[in-house]
């Protein structure tokens, strides 16, 4: 197979985050109609993320953050986008670059985009601490409104490196 000179691969992921930032912008503007939620997983340890300590050291590799009834100061720019977020009751600001997405789905309507994230060479971080009975943010979040109680909740996933391919369906109601 020919080497691909024109970079496809990048223009596709470029279109995708171009999606992510437009749904974004629209509901920045006017909140999210219907039933839209948006469920979005992004490395935090990009180096561009900016996060607060306590959630960096919680999720150190990566974290899901659900945006549906309680979020606040949503703005969307070129490069990423500002949100806080309620975490145990405790407001933060979040911004996050589309460049260090993973994840971005709708549930809503059945729709999701996945992302190769290209991250530098940087030292390993210590690995996070074993699972414990302790609860952490959105550990009691229910799936279907994507709300605990004061909280917008967040979770962690683990996903494997694999290939730049959208799929639709981890997010398709069965």
């Amino acid at each position: 197979m020919s080497e691909d000179l024109l970079g496809y691969n990048e223009m596709v992921e470029t279109a995708m985050r171009s999606v992510v930032r437009q749904a974004l912008e629209r509901a920045a503007k006017g909140g999210l109609p219907g039933n839209h939620h948006f469920y979005i997983t992004f490395r935090t340890d990009h180096p561009d993320v900016m996060i607060p300590d306590r959630l960096n050291q919680q999720y150190p590799e990566e974290m899901t953050i659900v945006l549906q009834h309680q979020f606040w100061g949503l703005v969307a720019d070129d490069e990423g986008f500002d949100v806080e977020l309620s975490f145990n009751k405790r407001h933060e600001h979040l911004r996050i670059p589309y460049d260090s997405l993973i994840t971005f789905a709708d549930p809503s309507v059945n729709f999701g985009l996945q992302f190769h994230v290209e991250m530098e060479e940087a030292p390993s971080r210590a690995s996070p601490p074993a699972a414990s009975d302790e609860k952490g943010p959105g550990a009691d979040m229910d799936p279907a409104t994507g709300v605990d109680g004061d909280d917008a909740g967040a979770e962690t996933e683990q996903e494997g490196e694999g290939d730049n391919v959208v799929t639709l369906d981890a997010f398709r109601k069965k």
